[in-house]
């Protein structure tokens, strides 16, 4: 019996398999905790017609708008490592390019969701919120965007 286990262990490990069944192998893809905005660059008008800046807790990140044939836009804020589940203020502020006046301004509350790129068992582990920059809302859920024209 001991002869069958010593042969059994080393083949078991060959072929990947485990005492409680086949494990699978990490992927390598990287991520990284932050909130997002994404937007539909004609709802601000012309080719870059206004900045957008999004701001995480003090910590800011701006883009143009884009190119309006382009279907979306978007933007980050990188949150540092090992966020976990948490809460934070949001705000968005989006001007004009041309007279520089505010034209959308918002704030809400991110409840960050845990995401794990590579599979419940393989690192990293990333917190991520998402929002739609709307040119009449402000900041919404991005369910139902359509992305294309």
């Amino acid at each position: 019996m001991r002869r069958l286990l010593l042969t059994l262990l080393p083949m078991m490990a060959l072929t990947g398999c485990s005492f409680l069944g086949q494990k699978m192998p990490c992927t390598l893809a990287d991520g990284d905790s932050r909130v997002s905005a994404v937007w539909l660059p004609a709802d601000f008008g012309g080719r870059d017609a206004a900045t957008i800046r999004l701001c995480v807790n003090s910590t800011c990140e701006e883009r143009s708008s884009g190119d309006p044939d382009d279907p979306f836009a978007s933007l980050s804020v990188r949150l540092p490592d090992g966020i976990g589940a948490s809460t934070l203020p949001v705000r968005l502020t989006v001007t004009s390019a041309k007279s520089g006046d505010t034209v959308v301004e918002d704030s809400t509350r991110a409840r960050l969701t845990e995401q794990q790129p590579n599979g419940t068992s393989c690192p990293p582990t990333v917190w991520t919120a998402t929002f739609r920059a709307h040119p009449d809302k402000g900041l919404t859920s991005p369910k139902g965007m359509k992305l294309q024209r």
